[in-house]
C-alpha cells in the first residue's frame, strides 16, 4: 500500500474520496480509488499496475510473518501452560515418618527433564518436582501395590515410598484380638499391650472389656478362634488344649514320670499318695478343708492335703459339643483316709501337660518333706524349695526334647532319664513359658522364695540345700 499511496501523492491529477479497508488476519482487500477526472495515459496505467503488484507482493509477505507469528506464539503458550500446571500441582505431604516436599519451580531446557523412575524424558504435560527428582505422574508408584501416587499425602520409609493407606497396612501394628489397627492416644502415640513372653500386641481396652484369657498360657482369645470353655468357667485355647489332661486316669503315667524323676534324685516317696484330678470347686473346697497351708493366688492349681476329706474326683473326661463347650463329664466323690501325714495330692484338670507336671512336681515336694519329717518351715523356704523342684523337672522336659541330646540330665546328681518322645513345637513352647513364669514370678512366697532357692542349689547343690533347710529352717547363703 505503501507504493500506490506514493504514486498518488506524485500525481497531479485529482481524485475523488477513497476508502481502505484492511484486516492483518486475512488478505487485504484494496478498493481502487475511482477517477473524475481525464483519461489515464497508458504509461500511467503501466505505473499504477505496478504499483499495484509490488502492494500485494508486499501485503503478501507481511501476511506470511504474521502466520509465522502466531504459530510461534501458539507453541510458546502451550508450554507456558504446561509449566504453570506443573507448578500448582504440589506433592504430597507426609504420614509419620515422611518428609515434607515443596515444589520447585526450576526452569530447564526439555532435554535435562529426565524422569527418575523410567529415565526417559519427560517432554511436555505434566510432571512431579519431588524428592530431588523429576518424574512423570505415573512413575511416581508406592512401593507396596506398584500404582501411582497422587494423593496430597504420602508416606516415606527409607527410599521407599507409600500411599498412606499402604504404609498403615504395612507398618501400622494390628492388635491380635480384634485385628484392627491399634488405636493412638490423646498424645498422637501408638499405645498397645504386650504378653511379656508370647508378644502378643493388642488394644488397653481389652483389658477392661472382658476379653477372655487362656487359663494355662495366659494369651487372650482373638476374635477369629474360639477357645474352649470347661464346666468350671474357665477358657481354654486349642493349642494348650492339645495336650491337655482332662481326668485322673489320664494323669497316672505323668504321676509314674515324676516319681521317676524323684527317684533319679535319691529322693524316693515311699508312700503311695493318691494322685485326683479335680474341678476347680472342688479343690477350693479342699482347701477351705486344710488347716495350714499356702496357696498362690489368684487361683489355686495343686494341692498337697493332710486332712481327712471328701473330694470329688473327674472320672471321665468331657467331651466338646456347640460352641467349644465341655459336655458329659463324669465325676466321682473320694473318700481321703489319712494313713500318713500326706492324704492325697490335688491338681485342677484341663492343663497341658507341662503344666500339669510342673504343678504335681511342686506339690510332690511338699509330700517329700512331710514324710520325711522336716519342721514347719516359713512360707518363703517351703514354696520356693517346691518351686525349684518344679523348675528342674522342667528343665528336664525340655532338655529331653532338645535335637542335640538324646538323654536328659535331671539335675547335678547325675540321674538321667532316656528321652521317650519328641515334644511338639508349641508344647516345648509352653513349656519355656512355664519356666519363664517360675522364673520371672514378682511374689515374695513363690518368686523371692524361688530365687533364693534356686542360688542356693546352685551354689551348694540340691542334698546340701536340703539338709541345711532340715537343720535350720533357712536357705544356705
Amino acid at each position: 500500500m505503501d507504493w500506490i499511496k506514493r504514486f498518488f501523492k506524485g500525481s497531479d491529477q485529482k481524485n475523488s474520496e477513497g476508502h481502505y479497508h484492511g484486516d492483518h488476519e486475512e488478505d487485504p482487500q484494496v478498493y481502487v480509488p475511482s477517477g473524475t477526472g481525464d483519461v489515464w495515459q497508458e504509461h500511467e496505467n503501466e505505473e499504477i499496475d505496478r504499483a499495484i503488484a509490488l502492494s500485494l507482493l508486499e501485503e503478501s509477505q507481511k501476511g506470511r510473518n504474521m502466520i509465522n507469528d502466531e504459530s510461534q506464539l501458539a507453541e510458546d503458550e502451550q508450554l507456558a501452560r504446561a509449566l504453570q500446571e506443573s507448578l500448582i500441582f504440589e506433592p504430597p505431604l507426609p504420614y509419620e515418618n515422611a518428609n515434607i516436599y515443596q515444589p520447585i519451580p526450576v526452569h530447564f531446557p526439555m532435554g535435562y527433564r529426565i524422569c527418575a523412575g523410567c529415565n526417559t524424558e519427560i517432554g511436555h504435560g505434566r510432571f512431579l518436582n519431588c524428592l530431588n527428582a523429576f518424574w512423570h505422574p505415573e512413575c511416581f508408584c508406592c512401593h507396596a501395590c506398584n500404582l501411582p501416587i497422587s494423593d496430597y499425602e504420602f508416606s516415606m520409609s527409607g527410599n521407599y515410598r507409600f500411599h498412606k493407606t499402604c504404609y498403615k497396612e504395612r507398618y501400622h501394628p494390628k492388635c491380635d484380638v480384634c485385628s484392627h489397627f491399634i488405636p493412638t492416644n490423646p498424645a498422637g502415640l501408638i499405645e498397645y499391650r504386650a504378653h511379656p513372653f508370647w508378644i502378643q500386641k493388642y488394644c488397653p481396652s481389652h483389658e477392661h472389656d472382658s476379653t477372655p484369657r487362656c487359663c494355662s498360657c495366659e494369651r487372650m482369645e482373638s476374635r477369629d478362634t474360639g477357645y474352649v470353655a470347661l464346666d468350671d468357667g474357665r477358657k481354654l485355647c486349642l493349642e494348650c488344649l492339645d495336650s491337655a489332661v482332662m481326668d485322673t486316669k489320664e494323669c497316672q503315667p505323668l504321676y509314674l514320670d515324676i516319681q521317676e524323676f524323684y527317684e533319679g534324685l535319691d529322693m524316693k516317696v515311699e508312700q503311695q499318695v493318691p494322685l485326683l484330678l479335680v474341678e476347680r470347686q472342688a479343690l477350693n473346697e479342699a482347701r477351705e478343708g486344710e488347716k495350714n497351708g499356702h496357696y498362690h493366688m489368684p487361683e489355686t492349681r495343686g494341692l498337697c492335703l493332710s486332712e481327712e476329706q471328701t473330694v470329688s474326683t473327674i472320672l471321665r473326661r468331657p467331651s466338646f459339643g456347640i460352641g467349644n463347650r465341655a459336655m458329659d463329664m463324669i465325676t466321682e466323690p473320694f473318700k481321703l483316709t489319712r494313713r500318713c501325714e500326706v492324704t492325697a495330692i490335688l491338681i485342677l484338670y484341663g492343663l497341658p501337660r507341662l503344666l500339669t507336671g510342673s504343678i504335681l512336681a511342686h506339690e510332690m515336694m511338699h509330700a517329700w518333706m512331710r514324710l520325711q519329717g522336716f519342721q514347719t518351715l516359713s512360707q518363703d523356704v517351703e514354696e520356693g524349695i517346691c518351686q525349684v523342684l518344679a523348675h528342674m523337672w522342667l528343665i528336664t522336659q525340655l532338655d529331653s526334647s532338645s535335637p542335640s541330646s538324646d538323654v536328659a540330665t535331671t539335675s547335678s546328681s547325675g540321674a538321667s532319664r532316656l528321652r521317650k518322645e519328641k515334644i511338639p513345637e508349641f508344647e516345648r513352647k509352653l513349656g519355656e513359658f512355664f519356666k519363664h513364669q517360675i522364673e520371672s514370678d514378682t511374689s515374695p512366697v513363690y518368686g523371692d522364695g524361688f530365687r533364693a532357692g534356686h542360688s542356693a542349689v546352685y551354689k551348694f547343690g540340691l542334698r546340701r540345700t536340703l539338709e541345711h533347710i532340715r537343720m535350720t529352717g533357712s536357705f544356705p547363703y
